[in-house]
């Protein structure tokens, strides 16, 4: 495959003349039929490094992805650009997922997005040797490994699944990884012999990293953002501060709007989209904000709060200055936040009591019988049930995130499905049962009419509230009739969810006999130990330079200091103080005899009052003379 054909693809669909720095090295690899690990940071490119070979090769590229949200925002992307695409996510039921597959055998699918959890269903692994499929993607690759900040088991099961398509190559992309993880990573997907790995440099010329100790970190928040104009992101741990902050700002004068996962979907992409147009300058927000989100501009990104890693802090640090233009990446921190990183960690590791009582728990709140109920979801109120069973609040979270951390469920708290529906008649059975029942008939054909003849091989997105306006309805009758039409064999129809979801990946236990790693979660638990001491160990550390910190961290050696940190800076401003003897010395050579006024008036401002300081100490000391005139001279 020539360099020439990947060029006029990135032409045609992303409209781009020029690749990015290593990415055609990448797609080249992959071309040529190599197993390929690219590391790339955050804002790197990685999407387009397995889509445009894709596009490139013959059949389907199947994509293993985490994170849901992230597989549809990649999905509407590729449909915006021509390309047809679905994602194949827990939110669906059987038949849908059976009617995608389908499509991907049998239709003209490019891109079939799939989470970890899908890998071993028996649906997909009856499809998938069907399919003609020409390149396998995993994304966040960081997931697969045992060190890796994210673990999920599933992960573990993709070399596995390669038996299935064992001539078709695998291309792994992340933006973090540290030696260990990229090693790991190679191993757990049985990389094949020659494979390559690329990894563009950690470093990040245009972004300047600090770290304050700080008593009062909303008075320097303010400083920063007054200081620095433009876009600008501020993390913080948790919902309530968000909200609390973004009025802080509002009130001080700073256009700011508060983002997290509890909000609907709708509050959501409004504040993502005015922030995104800069109707709103700073959105303060937790770690739920900027994965998928591409905006160039952002000058600078504050953390008020730590992330647990260096891994989470380089991914979202590293969301300001992506159009190459200076930018800040600064952390305030007092001593509480470091002890309270640690404590969060002991907190997340529940005993296995707890485990399994939170477990039986969910058993008995959805009445679950043993051996039952995988790839089931259901709507999840973490309030009600902590209520129902008399749990204890945070205890119970930390819990939920061990269960699904070891596969047994998934717990999806910002979770979206629109309402969508298939036409399950061919056109002529759905043109006599139109003619059969004429109440229904102005709806089937609004739906035609707005939604084409996709209804008929696809579930497709509806929107109850725009066929009520076409049809000068009420959106609750439109909901009527749809059920109406499921109910006559018409069509299937699924209503639209907008609410957290918990779905068991794995069939019931018995809870008291539920297989639980504890030795896993205590190894597990010493790696975030270590990755939070990184962390305070970066933000602590008086004089090093903050880039050179991580990049030794993810394995890269810094050639030199960065020049642009608080620490180099700080260092720059030592040196400078220290030379100025030397300055002033050749400053009094040259000018001699002068007044002090004059000599001063050579330096800069900031300098003039430890220049007048240091040439009393010189009269003192007799190195320098003042003649009767008031003239200075040095003393040979």
């Amino acid at each position: 495959m020539d360099s020439a054909h990947i060029h006029a693809i990135l032409k045609q669909y992303w409209g781009y003349n020029q690749f990015r720095s290593l990415q055609e090295d990448i797609i080249l690899s992959v071309l040529s039929g190599h197993d390929t690990l690219a590391l790339l940071p955050t804002g790197g490119g990685k999407s387009i490094c397995f889509q445009v070979p894709a596009m490139a090769l013959e059949g389907i590229c199947i994509v293993i992805s985490p994170l849901i949200a992230l597989m549809k925002d990649q999905v509407e992307q590729l449909r915006k650009r021509g390309i047809s695409a679905i994602a194949v996510d827990s939110g669906m039921n059987r038949r849908e997922i059976d009617v995608a597959l389908d499509n991907c055998v049998y239709g003209n699918i490019k891109f079939l997005y799939l989470s970890p959890e899908r890998l071993q269903t028996d649906l997909l692994l009856a499809r998938v040797p069907k399919m003609k499929v020409g390149l396998l993607a995993i994304d966040e690759a960081h997931c697969i490994s045992q060190w890796g900040y994210d673990f999920r088991p599933p992960y573990l099961q993709i070399a596995e699944f390669r038996t299935l398509i064992p001539n078709v190559p695998i291309i792994a992309l992340t933006a973090t990884a540290t030696p260990q993880v990229k090693q790991d990573i190679q191993d757990k997907l049985n990389f094949k012999p020659q494979a390559q790995v690329f990894q563009k440099s950690f470093s990040r010329a245009n972004l300047s990293y600090s770290a304050f100790l700080e008593e009062d970190k909303n008075k320097r928040l303010l400083q920063i953002l007054r200081s620095v104009q433009g876009t600008a992101v501020v993390y913080v741990r948790n919902r309530k501060k968000t909200q609390e902050l973004a009025t802080f700002l509002y009130r001080n004068g700073i256009s700011a709007d508060f983002y997290h996962a509890g909000l609907d979907t709708a509050t959501r992409n409004r504040k993502q989209d005015d922030w995104i147009a800069n109707r709103i300058r700073v959105i303060v927000a937790t770690n739920a904000f900027g994965m998928g989100i591409d905006k160039p501009d952002v000058r600078v990104v504050v953390h008020t709060d730590l992330p647990d890693s260096l891994e989470a802090y380089y991914q979202e640090a590293g969301r300001a200055g992506r159009d190459e233009q200076k930018a800040y990446a600064v952390a305030l921190y007092q001593q509480a936040d470091i002890d309270e990183l640690f404590r969060k960690i002991e907190l997340a590791y529940p005993p296995a009591e707890l485990l399994r009582r939170v477990y039986q728990s969910l058993a008995n709140y959805y009445k679950i019988a043993v051996g039952s109920n995988v790839g089931v979801s259901y709507d999840f109120d973490l309030e009600d049930f902590i209520k129902t069973f008399q749990l204890p609040p945070l205890t119970t979270y930390n819990a939920l995130k061990r269960l699904e951390a070891v596969g047994y469920l998934q717990l999806s708290e910002a979770y979206y499905s629109p309402s969508r529906l298939m036409v399950i008649l061919d056109n002529s059975e759905l043109y006599q049962f139109q003619v059969s029942n004429p109440r229904s008939d102005m709806l089937i054909k609004a739906i035609l009419r707005m939604y084409g003849g996709e209804v008929f091989m696809n579930y497709v997105r509806v929107n109850e509230l725009q066929i009520a306006k076409v049809l000068a309805v009420q959106p609750t009758q439109i909901v009527q009739q749809l059920e109406y039409l499921q109910k006559m064999g018409v069509l299937y129809y699924e209503q639209q969810r907008d609410k957290p979801q918990i779905t068991f990946l794995a069939e019931r236990f018995d809870a008291a006999t539920l297989p639980l790693p504890m030795q896993q979660m205590a190894e597990r638990k010493n790696q975030d130990l270590q990755k939070a001491q990184s962390v305070a160990d970066y933000v602590r550390h008086p004089t090093r330079c903050r880039t050179a910190i991580l990049l030794e961290y993810f394995g890269e050696i810094a050639e030199k200091d960065c020049g642009v940190c608080d620490n180099c800076l700080k260092k720059k401003k030592l040196e400078k103080e220290n030379d100025l003897p030397e300055q002033l010395t050749q400053l009094l050579t040259q000018m001699q005899p002068c007044t002090p006024e004059k000599l001063t008036e050579k330096l800069p401002s900031n300098r003039q009052p430890q220049a007048i300081t240091l040439l009393r100490q010189w009269l003192d000391e007799g190195k320098v003379t003042r003649q009767p005139d008031g003239l200075l001279i040095l003393n040979q």
